[in-house]
């Protein structure tokens, strides 16, 4: 039995909390650890983490490892796509990993999960998902669906069709609804959220691939997984939903009658934290008075709010979002019209593999910024071409190479300048955190200009 776990996904709906570099699965919101290591958490349940394959994005890399070293799950895999394609070329990329790289069988057993749900109790989330396999084996896929609670838009839906053991054929998948027709599906009792998760067995994939999707079909059969790999750019984008489970006449679905929160959109988050005497949700340094059902969250400044009545307040250092309880799915919205402004994709503090920056402050012709290198690591060999830079060390050691002298050493109060257009590379070879603030000058500034010769984490 193999998991797959999908964790390329963008996460905008809990902008400014996630960006397009920072999205939703790396966010802590359940507990001290971030979703997606909840999501390995659950399924050591029911694998040992070999048998878990996690699928993303190559930006996300470097978080992935940190997540699963916090959880003892190093031994998971991990693809890092070429680029996005959606849901159905990610998992058949997968699949041909499984098969070619692990020495899969066909009749190997897979479960597809998404990265960033929360559900509870994970022991008889376990048993669900090994229930799955009772299914395949009779060359089904299997999906397991959630008994709706109440009239949602932001999810598609499953109506059931006749019984199946102790589960339901599938007569139709259906898209996201008006509220109008999901509370119509609510009240018929015929229909199941659809959360994204199925099984089946390799060659029941391959097979429903051979049905109705000919390209995927075509690279997990005739190429290689480096063929595979390497012409990726040339898949459709295109869901599972919609290249099989949509199509297909082998759908059965299984319903999950424990506690499920995709945590969609900060509606479905309000819903999961606990409230007090007035449906009020603070979390961070927040004042209330006579708020009602409303949430505030603040990261960094104080949050005062008078009078507020089902109304999502998020503050971060950089940006503070407010939307209307029952509306917050159309944060989506305002995220894609921000998509090429900095607040959209970073944070102003980043983490790298090597540690993290912290734009302090940015203006014409240039920026400043915190720079924490962590104990053993080092940054990328590297050139601007449209900026200098200058260092000053306010903590530890930092060994620094310029141009093409020998390295140098600077510690704490010392600075070194750095010229446009020179190889440079920045070290922390010392036993604690290395912290220096850099002054960048140019007419250029943005994170896109380094050409870099030497990258120990292979960027």
């Amino acid at each position: 039995m193999k998991i797959i776990i999908l964790a390329g996904g963008g996460g905008t709906r809990l902008f400014p909390l996630s960006r397009s570099n920072y999205p939703k699965q790396f966010l802590n919101l359940n507990s001290d650890i971030s979703l997606l290591a909840e999501t390995v958490q659950r399924y050591k349940h029911v694998v040992e983490p070999k048998d878990i394959l996690i699928v993303t994005n190559s930006k996300y890399i470097f978080y992935i490892k940190d997540e699963l070293r916090k959880i003892d799950a190093c031994d998971a895999h991990i693809i890092a796509e070429p680029c996005p394609r959606n849901t159905a070329p990610a998992i058949t990329l997968a699949v041909k990993y499984l098969l070619e790289k692990l020495k899969a069988e066909n009749n190997e057993e897979v479960f597809i999960a998404p990265s960033d749900h929360i559900i509870s109790p994970e022991d008889k989330f376990a048993d669900k998902v090994r229930e799955c396999f009772e299914y395949t084996r009779d060359n089904k896929v299997v999906t397991i669906g959630i008994t709706p609670v109440k009239p949602e838009t932001g999810y598609g839906y499953i109506k059931l069709a006749d019984t199946y053991r102790g589960g339901y054929e599938v007569e139709k998948f259906v898209e996201k609804p008006d509220i109008e027709t999901a509370t119509k599906y609510v009240e018929e009792g015929k229909y199941l959220w659809n959360a994204g998760m199925y099984g089946f067995t390799i060659a029941t994939f391959i097979d429903e691939l051979k049905n109705y999707n000919t390209q995927l079909y075509e690279y997990i059969t005739q190429k290689s997984f480096d063929e595979f790999f390497e012409n990726f750019s040339a898949l459709k984008s295109i869901s599972i939903d919609y290249a099989v489970a949509e199509k297909s006449k082998r759908i059965v679905t299984i319903p999950l009658n424990i506690y499920w929160n995709d945590i969609g959109s900060w509606d479905s988050l309000y819903e999961h934290l606990d409230k007090d005497e007035q449906g009020n949700v603070a979390l961070g340094d927040c004042k209330a008075i006579d708020c009602k059902d409303s949430m505030l969250m603040s990261n960094q400044r104080l949050v005062a709010a008078v009078g507020l009545e089902n109304i999502i307040v998020v503050e971060t250092d950089d940006v503070i979002m407010v939307a209307k309880r029952g509306d917050s799915q159309r944060v989506k919205e305002i995220f894609d019209s921000l998509k090429d402004r900095t607040e959209a994709k970073d944070h102003t503090t980043v983490q790298r593999p090597w540690g993290s920056y912290t734009v302090l402050s940015q203006g014409e012709g240039y920026k400043v910024k915190r720079i924490t290198v962590l104990p053993g690591q080092r940054l990328s060999l590297q050139s601007h071409n449209h900026r200098s830079e200058h260092w000053v060390v306010t903590n530890g050691t930092a060994t620094v190479i310029i141009g093409g002298d020998d390295a140098r050493v600077i510690i704490k109060n010392q600075s070194i300048y750095v010229p446009k257009e020179t190889k440079h590379r920045l070290m922390n070879l010392g036993t604690e955190n290395l912290e220096i603030i850099e002054v960048q000058n140019g007419n250029y500034l943005e994170e896109d200009d380094i050409i870099r010769y030497d990258d120990i984490y292979e960027r």
